[in-house]
Order: structure tokens, then sequence, then C-alpha cells
């Protein structure tokens, strides 16, 4: 008997219009969230590309995908310069509030459940560097039922096994873990060429509404008030451990007994 074809992998990329990394973040004028007129970073598809790269004809596309106004379609045309092959546009208004990791996770569930050709493996960011929230790659593992694998510095994906070698950081040191497709992976950046942006251009991209997924990106949380951290004031150095006592009684530390 002939042995059966492997299916090829399909890989989706959920990228996010985000602050660049060298920019100082500061709160807005109105302290409801960060200054975003600024200058934006690139997107995470390094780990997507490099897999292409080692796996050749094994992957059959890496698909972006976002949520955001008019002007985060600049930010997929930037992914699709990266090496990825056509992309996703959940387009919502300027004017809508912040989006919470919860409904992002649901979006990109219903965007994984209209693909007819299936996705393996999900690569995204590991936090953005606005809300820091460092969730919405865990919610999506946990709403699909899929393998997770956070915070990859190296991934190895085994095409014929349908298996992926991820190593992760942790602290103290590094994790391998060897998880089962399909899977859901956090990591981070590859910028690209001028070259591949302009090449971009001619590659297909979609756009979609939230009532086309049938997603509610209605807040559920709501920010009071965000503020600049309190400055920090420099240190001062004791000669002794008498110093250092008479130091914290003046700041009102006293010691207890257990």
């Amino acid at each position: 008997m002939r042995p059966s074809a492997v299916r090829l992998l399909n890989i989706l990329v959920p990228v996010k219009r985000a602050v660049d990394y060298a920019v100082k973040i500061r709160v807005n004028p109105e302290q409801t969230g960060i200054d975003l007129n600024v200058k934006h970073s690139m997107v995470p598809v390094e780990e997507a590309v490099r897999i292409r790269e080692r796996l050749k004809d094994a992957v059959k596309s890496i698909k972006v995908v976002t949520i955001g106004p008019p002007k985060s379609s600049e930010t997929l045309r930037t992914a699709l310069a990266m090496g990825a092959d056509s992309a996703i546009h959940i387009e919502i208004p300027e004017s809508a509030p912040s989006l919470e990791p919860l409904g992002v996770a649901k979006a990109l569930k219903a965007v994984i459940e209209r693909q007819s050709d299936g996705v393996d493996v999900v690569i995204m960011g590991k936090q953005a560097i606005d809300d820091d929230a460092c969730q919405t790659g865990q919610m999506l593992a946990g709403l699909m039922g899929w393998a997770q694998a956070t915070f990859a510095s190296k991934v190895d994906v085994d095409a014929v096994q349908k298996v992926a070698h991820v190593t992760r950081e942790i602290d103290g040191g590094l994790e391998e873990l060897r998880c089962r497709l399909p899977l859901v992976i956090t990591t981070d950046l590859r910028y690209a060429s001028l070259p591949n942006i302009m090449k971009a251009k001619k590659k297909p991209l979609e756009k979609l509404t939230p009532a086309d997924l049938g997603v509610d990106f209605a807040p559920r949380l709501e920010t009071i008030k965000v503020t600049e951290p309190t400055k920090r004031v420099g240190g001062g150095k004791v000669e002794n451990v008498d110093q250092l006592l008479a130091k914290l009684k003046e700041a009102g530390i006293t010691a207890r007994r257990a």
C-alpha cells in the first residue's frame, strides 16, 4: 500500500498594532490609557517564518489576523512583508473601546473555525507593550481545548508526527515541552525588509467585522484611571549595622518578635 499523504501545516499568526518597544510609554492626557500617537512596532511572525524556512513545503500557509481600526491594515501589510501569505482584518471603529483579552480570544476562535483547511499552529506575541496583559494566548488555548506553550524561545515542529518541541523561558532557566498539534504558541518578533514590504501590497487581505464572527467586543472591565509610576528616590549607603538600624527606625520600621 502507498502511504497516505501528510496534511500540510496551516499556521495562524494574530498580530496587534502596538507601541514600538523603543518608545517611552506615556499616559494620555485623559488618564484612560497610554498615548498611542507614537511610532508603532512590527509584528510577531518570527517563529512562523522560521518554521517554514526549516520545513520548506510542509507548511501550506501562514495567515495573519488583526483586530483594529482601518490603519491596522498597515500592520498586516508589514506582516505579509515578513513572509505571511494572506491576512484577515477584523475592522472596528477608531473610537471603539480598548479590546480585552477574552474578547480577542473569542474572535480568534471564530476565525479559526472559519478556516476550511483548519489551523494546526497559532503563533502570537507573548504580551503587548500597551496593556501588558499576557492573557490572550492562554485564553485562546482554553477556549479551543488545545495545548499551549507560552514564552517560547525555540520551536521545532515535526509535520509528520504532528508534534512540536518547544523551549520556553521560565524563572531560573529554560523548560522543554513536547506538545501535540493543534497548538497555541506565544513568542516574539521579526522585522521586514523594504523590498518585501512592496511585494506585500499584492497579497490578499480579507476584511471582516465583529458581527461577521458573532463576537461582541463590549468591555467587561472599566479602567478608572491610569497614572505614571512614582519616580524613584535615590538610595543611601550606611557604614555598619547600627547605622542601618537607625535609618530603619527613622523610616518607622521596627522589629517584631515572631
